[in-house]
C-alpha cells in the first residue's frame, strides 16, 4: 500500500452503484492512501458494507449522506472534510468502473508539480462509447471552449480530475448550482474563470455493459436539459463579465473571480 499523503487524496462520489463501487474502491486504494467515498443516500446497502470495509483500513474513510443530492453536492460535502482534515487537493472519480485508477499516481504527481493548477483527464474512448454521448459532449465542449475564452480545457465532461480544494470550495459556495449532473462542467468553467488554470492528461473511459456490473444514471433528456440550462447561465453571466475579462487580459492582470 502507497504511503498516506498529507495533502492530496483520492474522493469517490457513489450513489447505488452496487457491486461495482468495491472493486472500484480497492482499484483506487491499490494506488493511492488515503481513499474517501462520500455515498449519496444509497439504497443498494452498499454504504453499509463499506463502512465495515473502511473499518479494517485506516486509509478508507466513508460518509453517509441520509438522501441522495446529486453528485456535485456529495462531492462538496468530501472536499468540506478534505479542508478541516488539511488536504489541499482531491482526485475525483466515479464509482461505477469507468475511470482509470492505475493513471491516480500521474495526475497526483502532475498536481504535486504545478498545485495551482487543476488536473483534467482527456477521455480516450474505445468501441464501448455511446455515440450519442460522444456527440454530444463535443457541444458540451464547444460551449465551454467560448465560456472560457479558450483557456485550455481538454474535456469538460469527464470527471477523473485533480482539483485544488480551496479553490472548488470557494467558487461552489458562491452560488446554488453544481450540485447535480452540472458540476462537472461549470466546476472547470469557474475554476477557469477564477485564474486556475488547467493541465490535460489523456486517459482511457470505459462504458461497462450491464453483465460486467456496469451501472448508469445518466438519463439523456432530462440531464441534456441540464446541461443546457447550465450553459444558457454561465453564456449570460460570460457575457457581462466579457469586458472585464479582457481589459484584465490585455493588462496581464489576474482573471476575474469566478
Amino acid at each position: 500500500m502507497p504511503d498516506a499523503s498529507r495533502t492530496h487524496l483520492v474522493l469517490i462520489p457513489s450513489y447505488n452503484t452496487g457491486e461495482r463501487l468495491f472493486s472500484t474502491v480497492e482499484a483506487a486504494r491499490a494506488q493511492w492512501n488515503p481513499v474517501w467515498v462520500v455515498v449519496d443516500g444509497s439504497t443498494d446497502g452498499t454504504g453499509e458494507r463499506l463502512q465495515q470495509m473502511a473499518a479494517g483500513d485506516p486509509g478508507l474513510r466513508v460518509w453517509l449522506l441520509p438522501h441522495n443530492q446529486g453528485k456535485g453536492a456529495a462531492v462538496l460535502h468530501g472536499l468540506r472534510a478534505a479542508r478541516e482534515a488539511g488536504f489541499t487537493h482531491a482526485l475525483t472519480m466515479d464509482s461505477d468502473g469507468q475511470h482509470p485508477a492505475d493513471l491516480i499516481p500521474a495526475f497526483m504527481n502532475a498536481s504535486q508539480a504545478r498545485p495551482e493548477t487543476m488536473v483534467l483527464g482527456r477521455p480516450v474512448f474505445d468501441a464501448s462509447a455511446p455515440l450519442l454521448r460522444v456527440r454530444g459532449r463535443r457541444v458540451s465542449n464547444g460551449w465551454t471552449q467560448l465560456e472560457t475564452l479558450f483557456a485550455g480545457v481538454g474535456d469538460s465532461l469527464y470527471g477523473f480530475r485533480v482539483y485544488p480544494v480551496a479553490d472548488l470550495i470557494a467558487v461552489m459556495a458562491r452560488q446554488p448550482w453544481m450540485r447535480r449532473f452540472d458540476f462537472d462542467t461549470e466546476a472547470v468553467v469557474r475554476l477557469a474563470w477564477r485564474g486556475v488554470k488547467p493541465v490535460n492528461i489523456d486517459a482511457p473511459v470505459k462504458y461497462l455493459t450491464a453483465e460486467e456490473g456496469g451501472v448508469s444514471h445518466f438519463r439523456y433528456g432530462r440531464d441534456n436539459v441540464l446541461l443546457t440550462w447550465m450553459h444558457a447561465r454561465l453564456m449570460v453571466e460570460f457575457v457581462l463579465r466579457l469586458p472585464r475579462l479582457l481589459w484584465r487580459k490585455a493588462r496581464r492582470l489576474p482573471p476575474f473571480q469566478a
